[in-house]
């Protein structure tokens, strides 16, 4: 009897699995039927995702959710945005509530082995620092020795916060809150003397405060924090479009492709440019797409670098230098297989 239960419960596990694959593996079909992507973003992080007065969304990521659009329905403004906290966020992609999560999430081991998902890959490469009130004079993170410090609930942030403080030998009060607004909020009204979160998030939300100049990022950055889209497990199909859509942006941005000369492009005798805008081989057909579908990502939304600088580069009100997140051939580590 004993071998029959778990034989029987070991097969209804199995059909649960199937189901459950069989369910993700419609991700492109229901996006195409429903004829727009549901994209998960942050509830409001300037230079990533944030609504505007009229609720249209900017942002790096916000844009990313565009670029997926372009390349699988034609259209980048086809995106319903889902705005989601960082407790909310695994759960509304588990669920099917949206198709892709486009929302400053760094990838780990344990999300990328427990949770049922996939990182697409590194769209910011990211560390984790503190912001502080000038007033308080303090020049290097090892001075927060008893410091309150707002940090966001359900984060890799209070990990490695709590991580750091123990290796430095120092005690610290946490303000916890659920959303990004609210952090920054409760820094900006004193109910704490610290903010920590990834330093693209310091810049973004000292730039929305009253007074951004009574704010100082510290030097100390004291994690690696490779922020990427990510999709549900058992859709082989999704994840390779996704994915392809980032690697699309940065072989563009290599080879010189841009939204303002991508007709032109489409003319080239480059055989790696021929395949990126679709005039040669088949690599549309091999997505499930349209032969022109990096073409349209490029011409509606841009290439990576195109994107990177509008919404968080030196041209935009964050002013963040490429860094880490330039092109491997201009001393970053951005690099992305080849298409061919």
């Amino acid at each position: 009897m004993t071998r029959f239960v778990s034989a029987l419960v070991a097969g209804l596990a199995t059909l649960a699995v199937g189901a459950a694959g069989a369910q993700a593996a419609e991700t492109l079909d229901t996006v195409k039927e429903r004829g727009e992507l549901s994209c998960g973003v942050t509830t409001g992080l300037a230079g990533f995702s944030i609504p505007d007065q009229s609720g249209a969304w900017s942002g790096l990521d916000a844009d990313f959710c565009r670029a997926v659009a372009a390349a699988v329905l034609g259209d980048a403004s086809k995106v319903r945005f889902v705005p989601l906290t960082a407790k909310e966020r695994f759960t509304a992609l588990q669920s099917g509530e949206i198709d892709v999560l486009s929302r400053v999430t760094t990838w780990t081991f344990t999300r990328d082995t427990s949770l049922g998902l996939n990182f697409v890959g590194t769209t910011f490469y990211d560390g984790q620092g503190f912001m502080v009130n000038k007033d308080l004079g303090v020049s290097s993170a090892t001075e927060l020795d008893g410091a309150s410090i707002c940090v966001g609930a359900g984060t890799t942030t209070e990990l490695n916060l709590a991580d750091y403080f123990r290796i430095q030998g120092m005690d610290y009060n946490p303000v916890v809150f659920a959303a990004i607004s609210e952090t920054a909020q409760g820094f900006e009204s004193g109910r704490c003397d610290v903010l920590t979160s990834d330093q693209s998030q310091l810049y973004a939300i000292r730039s929305k405060l009253e007074d951004p100049s009574s704010a100082v990022v510290l030097p100390e950055v004291i994690s690696k924090e490779p922020l990427g889209p990510v999709v549900r497990q058992g859709d082989d199909e999704w994840f390779n479009i996704v994915k392809w859509v980032l690697f699309a942006q940065l072989n563009a941005e290599e080879l010189g492709v841009t939204s303002d000369n991508i007709e032109e492009m489409k003319g080239s005798d480059n055989p790696s440019i021929k395949r990126l805008v679709g005039t040669e081989g088949d690599m549309g057909e091999k997505l499930g797409l349209s032969a022109d579908w990096a073409a349209q990502i490029i011409a509606q939304v841009g290439n990576y670098g195109e994107m990177f600088e509008r919404n968080v580069g030196e041209d935009s009100p964050l002013e963040i230098a490429r860094g880490l997140n330039a092109l491997w051939t201009d001393g970053g580590i951005q690099y992305a297989p080849p298409i061919r």
